[in-house]
């Protein structure tokens, strides 16, 4: 099996036509939507460097097939930040080329750059297929996440 040549970097600020196809087939992945201007605002942050959000890409070539959203927060449990991946996406056509893991990996080199303390993310139960990646790059502690929303 030919293995491709994955280059991961941070999405560029003249490739939102690139990375909202991404960003929609995860929402869709997940059945929500989101407003236009959630859209405006997300892209604007991943890109201000005051911001503590960040984007990579996957690219196979100059194609972007797949995106990892994270960012840093506070914790009361550690002086260092978290580094929480928020999203995590990779194109049906791209899935079992590695690229998922190479996202992870990456976010787990910036997080480590940066001097936080943890990685972490979620994920839904009935993700299967993430859930078997997901098993074999870190500890999955139990927790259940209740939310209300507003």
């Amino acid at each position: 099996m030919n293995v491709p040549c994955i280059d991961i970097r941070p999405v560029g600020t003249d490739e939102r036509a690139a990375w909202e196809p991404l960003w929609r087939a995860y929402l869709d992945f997940y059945r929500t939507s989101v407003p236009k201007q959630t859209y405006d605002i997300t892209w604007a942050r991943l890109h201000d460097p005051d911001e503590a959000m960040h984007v990579l890409g996957a690219y196979i070539g100059s194609r972007l097939l797949g995106i990892a959203h994270y960012l840093f927060h506070r914790s009361c449990w550690t002086i260092a930040d978290y580094c929480y991946l928020q999203d995590l996406f990779v194109a049906e056509e791209a899935r079992n080329l590695g690229l998922g893991r190479a996202l992870i990996e990456a976010v787990e080199r910036e997080a480590r750059a940066a001097g936080a303390s943890r990685v972490h993310w979620l994920t839904h139960e009935s993700n299967a297929t993430a859930r078997a990646l997901y098993d074999t790059l870190a500890d999955r502690p139990g927790f259940i996440q209740y939310r209300k929303l507003f």
